[in-house]
């Protein structure tokens, strides 16, 4: 049994609403400074926390570009969100298929020096992109993927934490229901389509979360590949607000920020439950 203490009880409480607010307060500084004007915001120390009255004309010039009232050109937003969210989407998915086809060849087929095969993919977990993102970067130029969603994709779908997860996963499921399946005369493919696939929804729900918003963050690879404006993601558009004019428009920058923290919260609240469940399930 566990013992009530309102003491205790209290100072729970408070961490918790005091880590809410750490976390709330910067965004919630950026949604009023988006509802601002420039010379507000560059002219009033401390800037006013008090939302402003230009929130519609600011997200409008934010989402689709234009011409500020200081004369600076804003680029739209919009077309960088979409950039975003085919990347995010793409990696995602590409990351739970790759790993999902490879934990089951390595857990469920016999095959020599599969152990090996294993630990190679696992090794690379000690070379992410940024360690090897001079080669990445010649092969992606020299097969010609360089301002196209395949070079912005493609070099980042491969997971060995995936694999490994799913490896693990995959080793708890108990051979009888493998032998019921044999009996049953399905193939190696019908029992991973219905058989593992419903059982490792709630891995799958989880690491779409993670990988999306890994996905949607990409900032590095997409500043070394793509010169097109067209191919920009909304990362690079944001950057782009702080150093491209002389005068930075700080609202619209705060807007396009705001912008884009909405596609990954709206994913982490859509899918929490299955990212939480996927996370703690106790019966993996």
């Amino acid at each position: 049994m566990i013992e009530r203490r309102p003491g205790l009880t209290f100072l729970s409480h408070f961490i918790l609403i005091a880590g809410v607010a750490i976390v709330a307060f910067p965004v919630y500084l950026t949604l009023v400074a988006s509802t601002q004007t420039a010379q507000e915001i560059a002219s009033t120390v401390p800037m006013s926390l008090r939302p402003g009255t230009h929130f519609w004309e600011t997200y409008k010039i934010a989402l689709f570009g234009g011409e500020t009232a200081a004369g600076s050109t804003v680029p739209a937003a919009l077309p960088m969100m979409g950039v975003s969210l085919v990347m995010a989407v793409v990696i995602a998915v590409g990351k739970i298929v790759i790993s999902l086809l490879s934990a089951f060849a390595i857990v469920y087929f016999r095959f020599p020096l599969r152990n090996l095969v294993f630990w190679m993919i696992f090794v690379t977990l000690m070379l992410p992109v940024e360690v090897r993102i001079g080669p990445t970067y010649e092969v992606v130029s020299n097969l010609g993927m360089l301002n196209t969603y395949a070079g912005l994709t493609i070099p980042l779908i491969a997971s060995a934490t995936a694999t490994f997860l799913f490896r693990q996963f995959f080793l708890t499921v108990p051979d009888e229901l493998v032998e019921a399946a044999r009996v049953d005369g399905a193939g190696p493919m019908r029992f991973f389509w219905d058989v593992l696939l419903p059982m490792s929804r709630t891995s799958i729900a989880a690491l779409f979360v993670i990988q999306f918003i890994y996905g949607w963050n990409q900032y590095l690879w997409p500043l070394l590949i793509t010169t097109n404006e067209d191919m920009y993601p909304i990362v690079l558009g944001i950057k782009r607000l702080v150093s491209g004019e002389a005068y930075t428009e700080w609202n619209v920058l705060m807007a396009t920020a705001f912008l884009a923290m909405l596609p990954p919260a709206l994913v982490v609240i859509l899918m929490q439950k299955w990212f939480v469940k996927g996370l703690v399930d106790t019966e993996k």
